[in-house]
């Protein structure tokens, strides 16, 4: 059995539990994910290491950089006119 496990650091725990409840959705048969303080831990296992495998982690890793995005953006604030 092929194992992988990301942790992804974040600069706080509220952060971490937006990225990782946006995630959630896309990847729940998939990948298992779940928060530790302020670290997203997101776990996948195959077989072997083959192609599904690396394209699962692969769309994990294109959502997470959408909802990282998104998080960015709701923490904007901005200034009147614009």
């Amino acid at each position: 059995m092929i194992k992988c496990t990301l942790m992804l650091e974040y600069e706080n725990p509220e952060k971490a539990t937006l990225v990782e409840k946006s995630l959630k959705p896309d990847n729940e048969f998939f990948i298992r994910t779940r928060v530790e303080g302020n670290v997203v831990v997101a776990e996948a296992e195959a077989g072997s290491i083959s192609s599904s495998l690396l394209h699962t982690i692969d769309d994990f890793l294109a959502c997470l950089s959408v909802a990282e995005r998104v998080g960015e953006m709701k923490s904007m604030k901005f200034g009147e006119g614009q």
